[in-house]
């Protein structure tokens, strides 16, 4: 009997344990962090993750239906490589289990993670990759900045009414998604606003890495155009400015939103004063009430002003943990069509609406050079 008391006592505790052990439930709400922190977009990826760590601490959990739940950070570094990317993108989602991931500096990088997250039914939010085939035939990527044909727009108008430019060179980093697809942007706009079919004199090329421009410049000289144009990495464009100036080149240069790194200044120092570009959000000119908490927040923690893909960063992780809380549920599907449902979020760098590609509908802001710093110029509105 002595036996089968005991036999009855551990049938008893094997079913207590074989209860406890049901559907397990996170212990957390993981997002994704999927960023350049290692390679030659590395200062684009902490600027970003700057503005996500931040959010993170302000708003540290997230309401799924009745229970309050920890938001956890999980940061995989892409290392500025598409295949690394996908790799990343991939640990992620098999892995470390993520509901959301936030990224990624760089479209190319954003792109390469673009069937993975498809694939996996996990909801990506892009939060400076401008290039329109990031979010293209994929409802499960979303982006809370502008794209490339509204920025390739704003550059060329800028070139032809205020700098009064009637012929352009480009210059573009070929291996870049991004570099190519805004100068395509740009030369479209600007040979519709000329008139002009020849009004491109030259679309000269480089790659990522490449430290000697003098090729392209020497071109530059020869076709002595009114503006130039050349989207690209920081570190490189700051570089073909400076070769630019030390090869006498005073013709005007324009670029993107990726010029917009503390690096482009310390590469280029003197040579990149006067430099006009277009960028996200200017700290001048808060939009919301989201705006002046990220301002305040940002300005105390890091005793300097945010860069726009900052303010960005943090906008992308107010969406996701907004969305979770809509949906009530961790279900990633069911986030997803939450995220979808965006409609006037007030966000740090201007309100967020997603439109049926899954881009939000925002303002470009103009920004130069001026004694060492990022100076706002002005605001166009889309």
């Amino acid at each position: 009997m002595k036996r089968f008391g005991i036999a009855l006592a551990s049938i008893a505790i094997l079913a207590l344990a074989l209860v406890g052990c049901g559907p397990a439930k996170p212990a957390a709400v993981k997002f994704g962090v999927f960023e350049p922190m290692t390679g030659a977009n590395a200062g684009g990826g902490a600027l970003e993750v700057e503005g996500i760590k931040l959010a993170n601490q302000l708003y540290p959990t997230v309401k799924v239906g009745d229970k309050e739940m920890k938001i956890e950070l999980v940061i995989a570094d892409n290392k500025s490589d598409k295949v690394e990317a996908a790799n990343a993108a991939q640990r992620l989602v098999d892995k470390d289990k993520v509901q959301v991931v936030l990224g990624s500096w760089g479209s190319s990088l954003s792109m390469a993670a673009g069937p993975i997250v498809k694939d996996k039914k996990i909801p990506a939010i892009g939060l400076s990759c401008t290039n329109p085939l990031v979010t293209k035939d994929n409802e499960f990527y979303f982006r809370v900045c502008f794209i490339d044909p509204f920025q390739g727009t704003v550059m060329a108008n800028y070139a032809f009414k205020e700098v009064k430019a009637k012929k352009a060179v480009i210059i573009r980093e070929v291996s870049n998604d991004y570099s190519v697809g805004l100068a395509k942007f740009f030369v479209d706009s600007f040979k519709k606003l000329t008139g002009d079919d020849k009004s491109i004199l030259a679309e000269l090329n480089y790659n990522t890495g490449d430290q000697d421009f003098s090729a392209q410049l020497t071109e530059v000289k020869k076709f002595k155009p009114d503006v130039i144009f050349a989207p690209g990495n920081f570190t490189e464009s700051a570089l073909i400015v400076k070769q630019a100036k030390e090869l006498g080149i005073k013709t005007p240069f324009l670029g993107g939103d990726t010029w917009e790194t503390p690096e482009f200044i310390d590469v280029g120092k003197k040579s990149v004063e006067g430099v006009v570009f277009s960028t996200f959000f200017a700290t001048e000119v808060p939009i919301t009430e989201t705006s002046k908490t990220f301002l305040d927040a940002y300005r105390k923690q890091y005793n300097k002003e945010p860069a726009a893909v900052t303010a960005l960063g943090f906008d992308g992780y107010l969406v996701a943990r907004a969305a979770i809380e809509k949906a009530a549920t961790l279900d990633t599907v069911k986030i997803r069509d939450a995220i979808n449902e965006t409609k006037d979020f007030p966000g740090a760098a201007g309100m967020i609406t997603f439109d049926a590609d899954r881009n939000a509908t925002k303002s470009a802001v103009i920004k130069t050079v001026k004694d060492g710093k990022f100076t706002y110029l002005t605001t166009v509105q889309p």
